[in-house]
Formats: C-alpha cells, structure tokens, sequence
C-alpha cells in the first residue's frame, strides 16, 4: 500500500471512461467498503447505507435517466473553471475548463434540447460503461444531536466517501463521484430502479472500475499551507 501522504497526493476524481470488460473483483470491493464502514460518523451514528450496482441491466436503466443540469450548476461551475494551465497556477484552486463539454464551460451558451440531451448522454455513459456504480443513501430523519441541518451528519459521510476513495486509488482502483443521481426528478427514478425506501434520501453515487485508455498526466494544483492557515488568531499567517 501506498504511503499515507502520497496515497492523499495522488487520488483524484477519475473523468474518464472506465473499461467495461474488467470487472473490480469481488475481495477488492470488499477492501473498498471495509474501508468505508471505519469512516468515523458523529456519534458513531454509522447512518448510511450502501447499494453496489454491477448488473449490467441495471446500469443500463439508470444511465437511461435524463438527470437534470440547472442554469445554476452551469454559473456556478463556470466560476471555479481555467482556461490555461497557467491560470490554475494562480488561482490554486478548481478546474481546467478542458475537463467540461462546450456547454459547461462557455457562459451564456444556450442550452436547447439537443445541448441537453449531449451533456446528459455523457453521464449516462459514463453510469453504463462503469462496472461497478454505488449509491449511498441515508435516513434523514436521523440526525446528529445539536447539528442544525445534520452538518455533522453531512460529514460523516464525507468521510465514508474519502476512506473508499483512498482504498479504491490504493488498490489502483478509480472512482469518480456521481453526483447527478440526488437531484430531482432524476433521484426518484433511482430509488424506482434500485428499489430504495422512499425514507431514505441518497447521498451522492460513486463509479468504480479501471481506466481506458490511460489518461494523460494533468495539472493539479492545491493552495499552500500558508494560504488557508491562521496561528492564534485569524490573518496572522506566520507559523514560524
């Protein structure tokens, strides 16, 4: 296994199609959701549960969603997008507008029908070619004491997803995270497909599988330590 701090360096949300003729063996996934079920929650709440999708017919369904992609998504997203290597150097933070289909990343573009029906294409894709999709889901009724809007709640979660991330990446697995199967209406087929309590409220999907071709080495930048460090008292960026 990777060491701790280059397992954290390296991972990365894997954009790129995943082979469908090679499946994540089964003592892998175990490995993945082992993981998983240590990731701390408040309160050792554990409130999650985790539907792994490798039926090839049920992948087929569910890429066959039309998932929704509000003008809010596309404004907001256009916000953290560079448009050159060296722009993302500055900023040390977001994306390379490369990483997005014309639509996503060109503001004011006017997404009819058919701009939709492309940029949803990608995701269905993407859900169908995977070999593997999980959907985590949660009961929202169950929150953690004291936390308004289940904050603490919410990162319990966080953390389930980043212990299978790292493990997936260390294992040479990769995983993107699906967010699109949350979002009205779309969620509401998902549960149908997947036969989901209507109580249960899903989290957020993440596809597992291997890589192809091998995707090209991009820049990925993050802001240093004394960007986002305060010692003692905010604003004094000094911890020498």
């Amino acid at each position: 296994m990777l060491g701790l701090l280059k397992l954290l360096k390296e991972r990365q949300s894997t954009r790129t199609p995943f082979d469908p003729g090679r499946p994540v063996a089964n003592k892998d996934l175990r490995q993945i959701l082992e993981a998983g079920r240590w990731a701390p929650t408040p309160h050792n709440m554990q409130n999650f549960e985790i539907i792994v999708v490798d039926d090839k017919m049920l992948l087929e369904s569910l890429g066959k969603i039309k998932y929704p992609i509000s003008h809010s998504f596309i404004e907001e997203n256009y916000q953290n997008l560079s448009f050159s290597e060296e722009e993302l150097l500055i900023k040390k933070a977001g994306l390379l507008g490369t990483f997005f289909p014309p639509a996503l990343r060109t503001l004011g573009v006017k997404m009819d029908e058919a701009t939709y029906e492309e940029v949803r294409s990608l995701w269905g894709r993407a859900i169908q070619t995977g070999p593997v999709l999980g959907v985590v889901v949660y009961n929202p009724k169950r929150r953690a004491p004291d936390s308004e809007g289940d904050f603490l709640g919410i990162i319990g979660l966080g953390c389930v997803l980043e212990n299978m991330w790292l493990m997936a990446h260390s294992l040479g697995i990769s995983l993107q995270v699906m967010s699109i199967l949350n979002r009205e209406p779309a969620e509401k087929e998902v549960k149908r497909v997947l036969d989901i309590p209507e109580y249960l409220k899903i989290a957020f999907g993440f596809r597992l599988g291997y890589v192809l071709p091998t995707p090209a080495k991009y820049l990925r930048v993050r802001r240093g330590i004394e960007d986002f460090t305060h010692h003692n008292r905010f604003g004094n960026k000094s911890l020498d």
